[in-house]
């Protein structure tokens, strides 16, 4: 039962992702944007399930977005080595800088040639965006999930 649990959340946060950045599609591609579903990449603080569920619903994301392989591998790696590493922080300030710092660095390696922009340019672009989805969006997430006895339905 546990690894049906298991694959349920995994889905049910893959498909969340998945949604509000297809549903948010303007603010959620390319160099300048604010990916608000990268706010549940603090998730992996609280549920190990999240880790997959996380990579799944941004290769779907990233398969709908348009911009072909190096955002569909390599945006979702980014975001599965982001959500490993975050799993293993021990407070969301920290787990907060992972994605972060992968994206800013990683994901501006390839957007800052599609979109023909200086990469020091699009590591700012992307670092805002992220700090803003994962920092003022993620944390109060967690925090709301951890006072609101929601973290019941969580497992790490």
């Amino acid at each position: 039962m546990k690894k049906i649990e298991y694959i349920i959340k995994a889905a049910i946060i893959g498909a969340i992702y998945a949604s509000l950045t297809y549903l948010l599609k303007p603010i959620s591609y390319g160099p300048i944007q604010v990916r608000v579903s990268e706010a549940l990449t603090l998730i992996p603080l609280i549920d190990s399930s999240s880790v997959l569920g996380l990579f799944a619903g941004c290769m779907i994301a990233n398969i709908l977005g348009g911009l072909g392989p190096w955002d569909i591998y390599g945006g979702s790696l980014i975001t599965l080595i982001a959500a490993y590493l975050t799993s293993r922080m021990p407070n969301e300030y920290l787990g907060a800088l992972w994605p972060i710092i992968l994206n800013a660095f990683g994901v501006s390696y390839y957007l800052s040639f599609l979109y023909h922009m200086p990469y020091w340019i699009t590591v700012l672009y992307i670092a805002v965006g992220e700090a803003i989805a994962v920092i003022f969006l993620g944390i109060p997430l967690i925090r709301f999930i951890k006072k609101s006895g929601l973290i019941k339905y969580f497992k790490k």
